[in-house]
């Protein structure tokens, strides 16, 4: 299996109509997050990376929502995204866009959100899947070099280990846009999603979807102290022998 770590600086996109048919992506992430914001309660929302500021979580009951991202104009609070400025068990919602795919480090950005999440709150990832209809440019050689195939894709049961393994249970796994995403979003987006071929691939290959969107809960179980066992003292209890003169004959 190819490691996770990225060994060169990955160009991170600042705004969806960077990517390929980013408006319909983000139109089919909407969609599939307004499920979930209204059943998000809690005081912080936090939205990591710079694609994520733009994923709407207004149906959220959650007011004080906060973009973190290296770029000012895509962010309230500026970093990076592998080193939160957040204390620990300080945020209710965690929500990674697109972050896993343009990160150096993906097993320490999620790391970083579970840090901070609290134990019962939420993490919502959204990626490319690669074994789907989009990861097929990969095969393409001119593709290759361009954004996002040049990145690395992990695909959503390598992401479920990876929370599974932190203590989170999966709530939702679901899969949008049975699609090379190749296209551009001028071209008539909306008869493409109504073809036959998107209809049958929908319904008989939903696991290859060309986005995953996995909702998490991050479990904690409380730690049961051991009490100490107190050593009693043993009290002194002696044996009982049977008295000898039951042992007698008696003589006539």
């Amino acid at each position: 299996m190819k490691s996770a770590l990225a060994y060169r600086e990955p160009s991170s996109p600042e705004n969806w109509q960077e990517l390929p048919m980013g408006e319909l992506v983000l139109e089919e992430i909407n969609s599939a997050v307004a499920t979930w914001t209204p059943k998000f309660f809690g005081y912080h929302l936090l939205k990591i990376g710079a694609l994520s500021s733009q994923i709407d979580c207004k149906l959220s009951p959650i007011k004080h929502q906060v973009n973190v991202a290296h770029c000012r104009e895509k962010s309230s609070v500026i970093a990076d995204i592998d080193d939160l400025p957040f204390t620990e068990h300080s945020v209710d919602v965690c929500l990674l866009g697109h972050a896993l795919e343009f990160s150096i480090d993906p097993h320490h950005v999620l790391r970083e959100a579970s840090r901070v999440l609290i134990p019962n709150g939420y993490i919502v990832l959204t990626g490319y899947n690669p074994l789907s209809f989009v990861g097929l440019n990969k095969i393409i050689p001119y593709r290759r070099k361009q954004m996002p195939w040049k990145e690395q894709f992990f695909t959503p049961m390598r992401v479920k280990d990876w929370l599974e393994l932190m203590g989170f249970e999966i709530l939702e796994d679901k899969r949008l846009l049975h699609s090379t995403l190749s296209g551009s979003t001028q071209n008539n987006k909306a008869s493409k999603l109504k073809t036959l071929w998107q209809r049958l691939a929908s319904d008989y290959l939903p696991s290859m979807g060309s986005v995953y969107v996995i909702v998490a809960k991050k479990r904690v179980h409380p730690l049961t102290p051991i009490k100490p066992k107190w050593r009693l003292r043993p009290s002194l209890t002696p044996a009982r022998v049977p008295s000898m003169n039951s042992n007698k004959v008696k003589l006539r």
